[in-house]
């Protein structure tokens, strides 16, 4: 998702000042001149004329805020002197601009409403859903060749440091989009490989050393490191095509072993074309023009909350995934969904905004639309949840965590879901080390909680004029 897009609440006044312009930007433009009669004074040898000229030129003229405004138009229109004399019986233009500008009732038209600038690329959030599950199957064509105890153990944690790395790098490179997608390349071009060892080093560290625990995982993180700098700069066509490989293996597995040498072949081969793409993505990057002012460079704990919230979900969604691994292909699938659903609570709101007439009937819009979105969200994983041995509440309270999250982050409050999410994480995992049997329900009672207190934050925060104006 982007950066901040939003003002800071500034209280009451405000609020108001927001409504206002909200609702003045929402009512449809006024054509008085149709629906006013016209002042006419009594017929006469020129007046007629001069009546039929008003009637003729109202919708041009009703907007003049002056006489001289008439007469520019009546030039335009190509009346000369002559015409005006004779046939209108004045003796200039300013004289019959004059008599326009009486006669003609003044109106204000009022700008038409410019189209939702939220509206959301369909096609491209189904996309990057497809593109976070997708990779999904390296891991399926590369099973056989697994140790489950240290490949395993290396993955989660270098999967863990690769997406609060992610969150945090990309919420920067997202600031540095402002000054132009040089700087933003600059910044991912520098990020990406220390996030990429800092990743293979912990998994180094989780596998007591193995070799080939470490090269699994040093794989996925630069991949996972690459895939985010294409998605950040909007190339997700290009890493479509990079996957290829192993779209073409997984497709085939059903019905065919391909082997060992191809089971290891394909993911490389993936891991190369994604690699590939990125040096053609910032090549494109470097080669756009520098902005005039690339600004001053935004300081490195602004992004701090965003990292921590993604070390908050990845905790969460691996706890899930411990009990129903199918759970978290949902969740991962389901982000393409959720990212068209932040757009359309943007959207939606600003509809509301223009809809109420106070503060407090502004908030129980706000509300709805939260309701709103998010039922649809739950709906939409409700049938995979249902599937789900363990019961839907756990996958639909930790997915309502997630999307509250994220939608709080996409207006720039960061603080609060990075908290509560990792806050949840931690009394969630605590019970599952010390007290494994009670760990599932303590997980649920936590995504709960954390739910609960984002949806609060949300009406709270986001029920402001302010913050959508």
């Amino acid at each position: 998702m982007s950066g901040p897009m939003s003002l800071e609440p500034g209280g009451t006044n405000q609020d108001t000042l927001a409504l206002r312009l909200a609702d003045t930007a929402a009512r449809p433009p006024r054509r008085l001149w149709a629906e006013t009669t016209l002042t006419l004074r009594l017929p006469g040898p020129d007046e007629e004329a001069v009546n039929l000229l008003a009637a003729e030129l109202a919708d041009r003229v009703g907007p003049a805020v002056h006489p001289y405004e008439v007469a520019a138009l009546l030039e335009a229109e190509g009346l000369s002197a002559e015409v005006i004399r004779e046939r209108y019986g004045h003796p200039n233009i300013f004289s019959l601009a004059a008599a326009l500008y009486e006669r003609v009732p003044r109106v204000f038209p009022e700008p038409a409403r410019a189209a939702d600038p939220w509206r959301p690329d369909t096609v491209r959030c189904l996309l990057r859903g497809l593109l976070f599950a997708l990779p999904g199957l390296a891991y399926l064509l590369t099973a056989p060749l697994w140790n489950p105890g240290r490949h395993a153990t290396g993955l989660v944690v270098a999967g863990i440091v690769s997406w609060a790395w992610g969150q945090a790098l990309g919420h920067r490179a997202y600031l540095r989009m402002v000054a132009g997608q040089r700087e933003a390349a600059r910044t991912l071009l520098i990020g990406t490989p220390v996030g990429a060892a800092l990743a293979t080093a912990a998994a180094a560290v989780a596998a007591a050393g193995g070799g080939a625990a470490t090269g699994a995982a040093a794989a996925q993180s630069l991949y996972l490191g690459a895939a985010g700098i294409l998605l950040v700069l909007g190339r997700e066509r290009l890493l479509l095509l990079a996957l290829t490989p192993l779209i073409v293996g997984g497709a085939v597995l059903p019905w065919w072993e391909p082997g060992t040498l191809l089971r290891a072949a394909l993911p490389a081969a993936a891991l190369l074309a994604t690699g590939a793409a990125v040096a053609r993505a910032l090549r494109a990057a470097y080669a756009a023009p520098a902005a005039a002012d690339g600004g001053e460079r935004p300081p490195l704990r602004k992004s701090l909350p965003y990292g921590l919230f993604g070390l908050g979900a990845a905790l969460l969604v691996l706890l899930e995934g411990r009990a129903e691994p199918y759970a978290v292909i949902a969740l991962t699938v389901s982000m393409g969904p959720a990212e068209w659903l932040l757009y359309r609570f943007r959207g939606l709101s600003v509809t509301a905004l223009g809809a109420a007439a106070t503060p407090a009937g502004f908030l129980l819009r706000s509300a709805g639309v939260l309701g709103l979105c998010l039922t649809g969200y739950l709906l939409l994983l409700l049938p995979v949840a249902l599937l789900t041995g363990a019961g839907p509440a756990t996958l639909l309270l930790l997915a309502a965590t997630l999307w509250t999250a994220l939608l709080l982050q996409a207006f720039g409050v960061a603080w609060p879901p990075a908290v509560i999410c990792l806050a949840a994480a931690g009394a969630a995992g605590a019970a599952a080390l010390l007290a494994p049997a009670s760990g599932a329900r303590v997980l649920t009672l936590a995504c709960c909680l954390a739910a609960a207190a984002l949806a609060g934050c949300t009406v709270w925060i986001l029920g402001r004029p302010a913050r959508h104006a």
